[in-house]
C-alpha cells in the first residue's frame, strides 16, 4: 500500500508541522532529522495517535485522516520495544492475533513463520525480560508484523542498542522489509542509518521538510545549508556568478575563482553558496596557473582517526575541513593547497539569490 500525506498541518508551541510527501508501495521511507524536529510526531500522525489540524492522509485509495488507530491496519515498533513482560515470546507475538480473533492453529503457524523471518526459531517459550536488546527488538518487529499490516512504522527502533548491534539489525530490518515488500516509514536521527536502509529520505527541521530525495541526493546534492551541515558537508563558500555556460558555472569568491557543475541555468551576478565534503578536498604540491578551484592556506590542526586524518586548513577568508585516508605526512602549521574538482562542488539550490534579498 502507498502512503500519501497532503498538506498535513499540526501546530505546537515549539513549531508548526507542515507535511506533504508520498511513500510508494514497497518503499522504505525514512524521516531524518535532529531531536525535536517533528519526526516522531509525524509517525504518530500516520498511526492515528494524534489528529492533524488540517490536510489529508491516505493509505492506498482509502482516506484515513479521521480513522482511529485500530482501524488503520498498521504495525508499529516503538523505541523502547513496549513488550509485555508478563508474557513469553510466543504470547507477545500472538497478542494482536488473539485480539483479532484468529483461530489457534493459524496463530501457531503465523508465530512460527515470524520467528523464522526474524531469525529467532525456537524462542517461543523464552521470557522476554531475559532476552538481549537485539533479541527483544526482533520480537517487537515480529509482533508488529503478525497481523499482516498494510504499513510498518518504526520509531528509532535501534537507538537503545550498541553500535555493533545497530549495524547488524539495520540490515536485518532492510532484509525483512524487502522480503515482505511492505511499505515502511522509519524514524531516525542517525544519518548513516538512514543512508544505509532507505529508498527515500525526508530530512526535517523544526516541523518543516527541508529536502526529500534518495540517499545519494540528500548526501551529495543538499538543497539547503541545514541539510548540507546535517549530512556532514561542513565546508561552504559564498560566491557570485560570473558566467554560466551549459552546466558549467564560473564563480568569484573570497578564495578565488571556482568552476562548479550545476543542472540549472543561473543569471550573472546571482549570489550562491556552494559546499563540498571534507573527503573531496585534495592536497596538492603546487597550485595550477589560474588557481581555479583551489584553497590556499595553512594546516592549523590535524586529528588522526585511524582509517583517516582530519585536517583543518585555514585561509585568509575561512577554515575548512579536509579528510584524508590514513596518516599523511602533513604537519601542523605548514602551508597547504587544496584542490576540489568541479564535480565535487554543489550549489545550494534554496539559497541562490538574485540580489541580497530575493531568492531565485
Amino acid at each position: 500500500m502507498s502512503l500519501v500525506l497532503k498538506k498535513i498541518e499540526k501546530s505546537y508551541p515549539e513549531f508548526d508541522l507542515d507535511l506533504t510527501f508520498t511513500a510508494e508501495k514497497g518503499m522504505l521511507l525514512t524521516l531524518l532529522g535532529p531531536s525535536g524536529c517533528g519526526k516522531t510526531t509525524t509517525l504518530h500522525l500516520i498511526a492515528g495517535f494524534i489528529s492533524p489540524d488540517s490536510g489529508t492522509m491516505s493509505i492506498g485509495s482509502e482516506d484515513v485522516t479521521a480513522r482511529p488507530p485500530h482501524l488503520r491496519k498498521l504495525g508499529v515498533v516503538f523505541q523502547d520495544y513496549a513488550l509485555f513482560p508478563n508474557m513469553n515470546v510466543f504470547g507477545n507475538i500472538a497478542f494482536g492475533l488473539r485480539m483479532h480473533g484468529w483461530p489457534r492453529d493459524r496463530i501457531q503457524r503465523r508465530v512460527q513463520d515470524l520467528l523464522d523471518l526474524v531469525r529467532l526459531p525456537g524462542y517461543e517459550h523464552r521470557i522476554v525480560t531475559q532476552l538481549s536488546g537485539g533479541e527483544q527488538q526482533r520480537v517487537a518487529l515480529a509482533r508488529a508484523l503478525a497481523p499482516e499490516p498494510r504499513l510498518l512504522l518504526l520509531d528509532e527502533p535501534l537507538s537503545a542498542l550498541d553500535a555493533k548491534l545497530r549495524h547488524e539489525l539495520r540490515f536485518e530490518i532492510k532484509r525483512i522489509q524487502r522480503e515482505l515488500g511492505l511499505t515502511t516509514v522509519y524514524v531516525t536521527h542517525d544519518q548513516e542509518e538512514a543512508l544505509a536502509i532507505s529508498d527515500r529520505v525526508v530530512v526535517m527541521q523544526a516541523g518543516q521538510i527541508e529536502q526529500i530525495g534518495t540517499p545519494f541526493e540528500v548526501f551529495n546534492r543538499p538543497r539547503s545549508s541545514f541539510v548540507a551541515d546535517f549530512m556532514g558537508m561542513s565546508n561552504s563558500i559564498e560566491g557570485r556568478v560570473i558566467s554560466c555556460e551549459g552546466d558549467q558555472v564560473l564563480l568569484d569568491t573570497k578564495e578565488g575563482s571556482f568552476t562548479v557543475h550545476f543542472t540549472h541555468p543561473l543569471p550573472r551576478d546571482a549570489k550562491v553558496t556552494f559546499v563540498f565534503r571534507p573527503e573531496k578536498g585534495l592536497p596538492v604540491a603546487k597550485t595550477n596557473k589560474s588557481h581555479t578551484n583551489m584553497l590556499v592556506g595553512r594546516i592549523t590542526s590535524s586529528e588522526y582517526l585511524g582509517e583517516s586524518t582530519i585536517l583543518k586548513v585555514t585561509t585568509n577568508a575561512g577554515e575548512y575541513s579536509v579528510k584524508l585516508q590514513g596518516a599523511p605526512a602533513l604537519l601542523t602549521n605548514t602551508p597547504a593547497q587544496v584542490y576540489i574538482h568541479p564535480d565535487d562542488l554543489w550549489i545550494l539550490e534554496r539559497e541562490i539569490m538574485r540580489d541580497s534579498s530575493n531568492p531565485i
